[in-house]
């Protein structure tokens, strides 16, 4: 019999935006894996905890849904010396850095996460803030069920309702700016990020028989304007760079630096974003 618990936390954790296997009409993103690296310390801090609270003997297989720049998944790795890990990615950018993590028990492969096609090979999926970028979760969360083994689990975390408020309102005045509107003329949003209760609705017509969800606020604010910038650079922009003129880039890119730093800034120097998350826990 199915069950839904949800629970509210509110904590103030570092963003999770472990971003690599995205999606727009179905042709992922390309990242930058070694500016990834720089931008995403506080990612780590959030995922790192997630690794932490999973139960684990350590002899599980795990498949980690975007692996990125593969540092997480090779903290999955540790816990499961008996075990094995795939991270998969669709950015080659992001593998590239993932791959110096590569071990005996370790790998990574270059794949879309809308297109997996494992049958009954793992005990855990793990995505640590991904999924967001993956538009069909009624397919994903089947191809999952498919993926584990009986009695096997998925922990996920992902964006939701109210993520990154002050960036999205800013990058959409941009894309409104006379000077850039052609170029968005035809563009699709890249993110899902429903709110609970559509997630609940989402997951409760998939065949897991044990589910968990939960919303939670992790709002972050940045040490400085730089350390923000880097987050924008790597991954926020990427879907909006590629439909503007190499011409014009730097002068779109410019704009939304600097309304964010005028928007964001406090008078400590911090910046501050908001970041709303899902979280889900399902077993087979």
């Amino acid at each position: 019999m199915l069950t839904i618990a949800v629970f509210f936390r509110v904590c103030v954790w570092s963003v999770a935006m472990n971003v690599g296997s995205s999606e727009r009409d179905g042709m992922p993103h390309e990242f930058e894996g070694r500016e990834y690296e720089n931008a995403s310390a506080h990612q780590k801090a959030w995922g790192a905890r997630l690794i932490g609270e999973l139960e684990l003997s350590g002899n599980e297989s795990i498949l980690d849904l975007g692996c990125g720049d593969g540092q997480l998944t090779a903290q999955l790795a540790a816990r499961v010396p008996h075990g094995r890990v795939l991270g998969v990615d669709a950015s080659i950018g992001m593998l590239q850095a993932a791959r110096r993590h590569e071990g005996t028990n370790l790998r990574f492969l270059q794949k879309d996460i809308g297109d997996l096609d494992f049958v009954e090979e793992f005990d855990v999926v793990f995505s640590n803030a991904t999924l967001h970028w993956v538009p069909d979760h009624t397919r994903l969360l089947d191809d999952v069920f498919l993926a584990l083994r009986k009695g096997g689990f998925l922990r996920f975390n992902f964006a939701g309702e109210g993520n990154c408020e002050n960036f999205f309102q800013v990058v959409r005045e941009a894309m409104a700016n006379p000077r850039f509107a052609g170029c968005f003329r035809d563009f699709v949003w890249p993110w899902y990020m429903p709110s609970l209760g559509q997630y609940m609705q989402v997951a409760a017509q998939s065949r897991f028989h044990e589910i968990r969800v939960w919303a939670e606020n992790a709002d972050h604010a940045f040490p400085d304007s730089d350390a923000m910038v880097r987050w924008i650079d790597q991954p926020s922009l990427v879907p909006f760079l590629g439909c503007v003129a190499e011409a014009d880039k730097g002068r779109f890119r410019e704009l939304i630096v600097r309304r964010m730093i005028e928007k964001t800034r406090r008078s400590d120097g911090t910046c501050f974003e908001t970041f709303r998350r899902i979280n889900v826990f399902a077993r087979k």
